[in-house]
């Protein structure tokens, strides 16, 4: 089914989403940076990386556990040990993948369904192995400097890493651009920035994500949201029974779905069916 009919919740056509990697110390500060300009997004963690004490590079077990729960955040997996699966065995992936899964899922007690490829590591083959061992989707690093929603979830593009030079250029277009006359042209919209926290420190840039959440954060016009809240959104969107002459559509799903019906607002409630409005000319 087309996207053009989809809008985000509250009928906002962009959505903003973050994805940082390793499950490190530094975490905390952009997590406290995110929620003040209230941002969402999803942290990556190695389970086999853990840090043993406190005030090492990469967190405890107990201090992310401590750190990602409650706040809004997402936890994904970023392979047991980090792995470049494209580059190693299919037994040795598809044990990096559901080692890590398993240990997570027993340490936040929730299903871990999202993945980012360790070193942009995939191949058709890696994603393949994702799906079988249930990941819902995986973030790649490539950049592609555009706002389009995903059309592969095991291969999910990025708008750009956080230190990319058109980064808060970027950022004023996507902010800037105003709803389009023409209805189908009027496509929704995501900005997805992803990267590492420990950059910011080792490179002291913190201003860089601190303008960015700035600047497009707390904004009554966007969608913030964590990787798997896309995720749901839109697949219950793709989940929509319409029926054939388009007069009514029915919401098999546990969640309330915005439509932008030939530029005719019209929330679909999960459950139910809702009559279409007629089309206009």
């Amino acid at each position: 089914m087309s996207i053009d009919f989809l809008r985000f919740p509250n009928f906002k056509r962009k959505a903003v989403t973050l994805s940082y990697d390793d499950g490190v110390k530094w975490d905390k500060q952009l997590i406290e940076i995110m929620v003040k300009n209230g941002l969402k997004g999803t942290f990556n963690l190695n389970s086999g990386r853990f840090a043993l004490k406190d005030g090492e590079r990469k967190l405890t077990a107990q201090a992310a556990l401590e750190l990602y729960e409650g706040n809004g955040m997402e936890v994904a997996a970023h392979g047991q040990d980090h792995l470049s699966l494209a580059k190693v065995s299919s037994v040795m992936a598809v044990n990096d993948i559901i080692s890590d899964r398993k240990t997570l899922e027993k340490l936040f007690r929730k299903p871990i369904v999202g993945w980012a490829y360790a070193n942009g590591s995939y191949c058709t083959g890696v994603a393949e192995m994702l799906k079988t061992c249930g990941t819902l989707y995986a973030r790649t690093t490539i950049s592609t400097e555009k706002f389009d929603l995903p059309g592969d979830w095991l291969r999910w593009p990025t708008t750009c890493h956080h230190g990319n030079a058109r980064l808060m250029e970027l950022a004023r277009e996507f902010v800037e651009q105003k709803d389009d006359t023409n209805f189908w042209r009027n496509r929704p919209q995501l900005f997805y920035l992803w990267g590492h926290s420990y950059e910011f420190n080792d490179h002291n840039n913190w201003y860089i994500i601190e303008e960015f959440a700035e600047y497009v954060g707390n904004r009554e016009d966007i969608w913030y949201a964590t990787n798997v809240e896309i995720y749901d959104y839109i697949e219950a969107y793709y989940a929509l029974r319409f029926g054939a002459e388009g007069t009514f559509v029915f919401n098999p799903t546990c969640i309330d779905i915005y439509l932008e019906y030939y530029g005719q607002k019209v929330v679909v409630p999960a459950g139910k069916l809702v009559d279409l409005p007629e089309r206009r000319p």
